[in-house]
């Protein structure tokens, strides 16, 4: 008997505990907990981690583009056997052969200065070579030498490039937070798909299993003649029409997970279970504050300001580059020579350069005159672009919050609706099974539960996906008033 007993208890309790393991193993997610591993370890993530690295090193390398450089150049050694043609005193040519080795070394010191478009330079230079027909050695070089270069009435790239690069870094730091919440509004999107799909399952499962249900009851009720052959018909048709729900549900859900899986990076194979995100702050947020701050934090405002700066730079361009152009360069240090290297540096001669170097367009059939009208005409268009942008990018941010603003309205009417349509199910499955309500009404009362609970969830989605809308646009948390900011664990 005991042993009976026992076989018995495991009989009846070995399914329930079965059932209550495997929901121990189900990976239960929140809408947060998707957005963190979709901000941590998707392979979206990742492609915009190492797209802002790339424009950090570009930064990196823009700051040192301008700071002095130390140059060491060198020919160690340059050996020459070679017949070539020398020029005699009396102007005439003879080949003669060359045999010689030859070494030179130059270290010099550069800077640019970008206001001005010079290039200065501080070098000391001393080559050797040596005749190896005649068996003898020379050395020459320029103990000390500075010299500079400057275009006069050219166009100056330095300038307009140390005004646009930092520019380029400041869009590419609000890019990688924007992207950041662009995947987390990716993520959510995924999420509520997968809540949605999860949702329409749950119904078929819960229709299906009342359609058994009332299957049962109507059975009786025909054996005992209390129901029509047609109306038994039809409440075989809904269970089959419920069995059928639920397997394209289950078909949804496979790959709703497979999507949800793949974009935030699950690898652990359990069983997804989603909570629905009620943790809902329904708060106001002021059109003018949401506008400052997307002014203030969005890449557009630079750019904006960064076309017109480069319409300015085409235009400064086409003019430099059209009319009269010259650079002055000029240099002054030590040279000497000797048969020794010692020698070199010692009583060296001074050494000056000066040279104004000239270029006139003479005729050119009006080519200069239609390049700077045509970069004029270009800045123009940027102008007005530029112009009508910002008014279309103002009018999106005031849009959005307006939005916001009405979604709280309709996420309470939607999930009291959720409340009624669930409560008026209950209240009509009983009748039915008590004879009171026909197959006809019960279906309706499934329909208004099945709408209701799918208009629920789309309102959540909505306010949710508004909600990081919102982030994207102004870059900025209204809940904790700050303005949202993401590391790079690349850097």
């Amino acid at each position: 008997m005991l042993r009976f007993l026992f076989t018995a208890i495991i009989l009846v309790s070995g399914p329930i505990l079965l059932s209550a393991q495997i929901d121990s193993m189900k990976l239960t997610l929140t809408l947060e907990d998707v957005i963190d591993l979709a901000i941590t370890q998707s392979s979206a993530i990742k492609y915009t981690q190492n797209s802002n690295v790339n424009y950090y090193w570009r930064y990196r390398n823009y700051k040192t583009r301008f700071r002095p450089q130390l140059v060491f150049n060198s020919d160690l050694p340059n050996y020459k056997h070679t017949t070539q043609p020398v020029t005699q005193p009396d102007g005439s040519i003879q080949f003669k052969q060359v045999s010689n080795l030859s070494a030179s070394a130059a270290l010099s010191l550069n800077q640019s200065i970008p206001q001005l478009g010079t290039y200065i330079y501080a070098s000391t230079t001393a080559y050797g070579v040596r005749n190896l027909n005649q068996n003898s050695t020379s050395f020459s070089g320029a103990p000390f030498m500075i010299g500079f270069s400057q275009p006069l009435f050219g166009y100056n790239w330095m300038k307009w490039y140390r005004m646009t690069e930092p520019m380029v870094y400041d869009e590419a730091q609000k890019r990688y937070v924007e992207e950041i919440e662009q995947i987390s509004l990716t993520a959510t999107y995924r999420f509520f798909k997968y809540l949605y799909v999860q949702t329409n399952y749950l119904l078929a499962e819960s229709n299906l299993k009342n359609s058994q249900a009332n299957l049962k009851i109507s059975q009786t009720k025909k054996e005992l003649g209390q129901i029509s052959d047609n109306d038994f018909s039809r409440i075989e048709l809904s269970v089959l029409n419920a069995q059928k729900a639920l397997n394209q549900a289950s078909m949804e859900l496979k790959n709703a997970d497979f999507e949800l899986r793949s974009y935030v990076g699950i690898k652990e194979q359990n069983p997804l279970e989603l909570i629905i995100p009620l943790n809902i702050s329904l708060f106001d947020i002021n059109p003018q504050l949401a506008l400052e701050k997307a002014k203030e934090n969005r890449k557009e405002t630079t750019q904006f300001r960064r076309r017109l700066i480069n319409a300015d730079r085409e235009l400064a361009e086409a003019k430099n580059s059209t009319g009269l152009s010259a650079t002055l360069s000029g240099s002054f240090g030590l040279s000497n020579s000797a048969d020794e290297l010692a020698g070199v540096y010692q009583n060296p001669q001074k050494d000056r350069t000066l040279r104004v170097a000239l270029s006139i367009p003479i005729l050119d059939w009006g080519r200069s005159a239609s390049t700077v009208k045509l970069a004029e005409s270009q800045r123009e268009l940027t102008i007005f672009n530029v112009n009508k942008e910002i008014e279309e990018f103002d009018r999106e941010v005031i849009v959005q919050v307006d939005q916001f603003g009405l979604l709280k309205d309709q996420l309470r009417t939607a999930k009291e609706a959720d409340n009624v349509a669930e409560n008026g199910y209950i209240i009509a499955l009983k009748k039915f099974q008590n004879g009171e309500l026909s197959i006809t009404d019960m279906n309706i009362s499934l329909q208004e539960r099945e709408k209701a609970k799918r208009d629920y969830i789309l309102s959540i989605q909505s306010y949710w996906v508004a909600y990081y809308q919102l982030r994207i646009l102004t870059l900025f948390d209204f809940e904790k008033n700050t303005n949202i900011t993401y590391g790079n664990p690349m850097l």
